[in-house]
Parts: C-alpha cells; sequence; structure tokens
C-alpha cells in the first residue's frame, strides 16, 4: 500500500505540474500574440485594450479569440474591408473618438452576426456604403459624426437591428434638402421619403423641361401668325395704293375708226 501511496502522490503532483505548465504556456501564448501598444488580458474571454495607443489604422494581428476590443481615442481614419473577419467570438468593439472617414461595404463581414456592441461615435463619418451594417445585429452608437442625410443612409439605418433608437441619435449635418440640416434624421425621415427625392426632382426637371418647351413653340406660332398678319396688311396697303381708272360710259375709244 505504501507503494501504491507513493505512485499516486506522484503522479497527483506531476499532473498539477503539467497542468501549471499548460495555463503558463497559454498564457504566455496569449501575452505574445497581444499587437504592440495593447494589453491583453483574460476575463470572461480576451480582452483587448488599444485605447490611447497612437494607432493610425487597426491592427492587423489581433488574436482570433477576442471577446472584447477597444481601440477607442486613435488616429483611425478607415476600417478596411474583412478587417476583423477572424474574431469570430468578438462581442464588443469599441472604435470611438477617432478620425474614421470611410467605411468599406464589407468591413464587418465575420463579426456582423456575433457583436452585441457596436461604437463608432464621435468620428468624421459622414457616409457609408448602404451594405456596411448587412446583418448587424449589435447595438451600434454612431451619434456625433458629420452625417450627410440622403437615400443611402435612410437605407443603412432601416437594416440595422436597433434602427429606430440609432437614428434618433443621428444629427444631419448636411442634406440632401437644405431645410433638415442641423435636424435629427429621424425627423427628416418622417418628413419625406429620402429615396424617392430623386425621382420627384427628376419628374419636376422634365415637367419644366416640357413647360419651356411648349411656350417656346406657342411664342413661336403667335410671333409667326403676327408677321403674317403684318405681311398681309403691307400687301393689302401696297395693292390700295396702286393708282385705277374706271372708263366712263360717254369717252370715246382711245383707237378712232377711220371712215
Amino acid at each position: 500500500m505504501n507503494l501504491v501511496d507513493l505512485w499516486l502522490t506522484r503522479s497527483l503532483s506531476m499532473c498539477l505540474l503539467l497542468q501549471s505548465f499548460v495555463l503558463m504556456i497559454l498564457c504566455f501564448h496569449s501575452a505574445s500574440m497581444c499587437p504592440k501598444g495593447c494589453l491583453c488580458s483574460s476575463s470572461g474571454g480576451l480582452n483587448v485594450t488599444c485605447s490611447n495607443a497612437n494607432l493610425k489604422e487597426i491592427p492587423r494581428d489581433l488574436p482570433p479569440e477576442t471577446v472584447l476590443l477597444y481601440l477607442d481615442s486613435n488616429q483611425i481614419t478607415s476600417i478596411p474591408n474583412e478587417i476583423f473577419k477572424d474574431l469570430h467570438q468578438l462581442r464588443v468593439l469599441n472604435l470611438s473618438k477617432n478620425g474614421i472617414e470611410f467605411i468599406d461595404e464589407h468591413a464587418f463581414k465575420g463579426v456582423a452576426e456575433t457583436l452585441q456592441t457596436l461604437d463608432l461615435s464621435d468620428n468624421r463619418i459622414q457616409s457609408v456604403h448602404k451594405n456596411a451594417f448587412n446583418n448587424l445585429k449589435a447595438r451600434a452608437r454612431i451619434a456625433n459624426n458629420p452625417w450627410h442625410c440622403d437615400c443611402t443612409l435612410q437605407q443603412v439605418l432601416r437594416s440595422m437591428a436597433s434602427n429606430h433608437e440609432t437614428a434618433h441619435n443621428v444629427i444631419c449635418k448636411t442634406s440632401v434638402l437644405d431645410e433638415h440640416a442641423g435636424r435629427p434624421f429621424i425627423n427628416a425621415a418622417n418628413d419625406a421619403d429620402l429615396c424617392n427625392l430623386p425621382k420627384k426632382t427628376t419628374d419636376y426637371a422634365m415637367l419644366v423641361t416640357m413647360f419651356g418647351w411648349f411656350t417656346m413653340v406657342i411664342s413661336y406660332v403667335v410671333y409667326y401668325v403676327r408677321q403674317n398678319q403684318e405681311d398681309a396688311r403691307r400687301h393689302l396697303e401696297y395693292l390700295k395704293s396702286l393708282p385705277s381708272r374706271q372708263k366712263k360710259a360717254d369717252e370715246p375709244d382711245d383707237i378712232s375708226t377711220v371712215v
């Protein structure tokens, strides 16, 4: 029994040692994969914090097991296509307080279904591709951006799960309708369907053009008629001015007969 106890004790010690070694390797692996300038920690999943790191672009070496990603307060200006496609566990993405102006069509491909929170507030976004937020299930924060309110933005907000709440927080910096500038997008959308404006504008333009042509034709016809009347009047006056003699009944013939 002593031999068995000794074997069990050594086996348990070896198991504990092996477990500690594996945990150490995993921790070292996670730390070694942490992007430069970022801090990585494990708390309910891998948290990657890159706030205030003077980043000019989104790191491309983000750990695939990232759950929370903080990229706020940097100098990032764009979100490229499929930049997060390998982060299948990503739930929170904070890109606020950057200088983001461009979001590519497939920027959130691969994480649209898993994201729960997306923060794009306090950037320089004026417009995005109409499919940029397709299938996005996250609660999005896009306030404090110089949005241009038009049909594309209307389509974008309608495609988002929390569109009503998000639309309330969007202020139109500029708009296809000047009277909507400086107003919440939700008010602009309630006043007019921004996706029908181009068609209506085209219809009005065609109507004005047709009216212009019609006016020109009528003017030409009136001018032509008046000009003909003037020519006819002048011709009549000319005819009246010609000398005419009527032969009197007792006036002898110009030619006399010689008897």
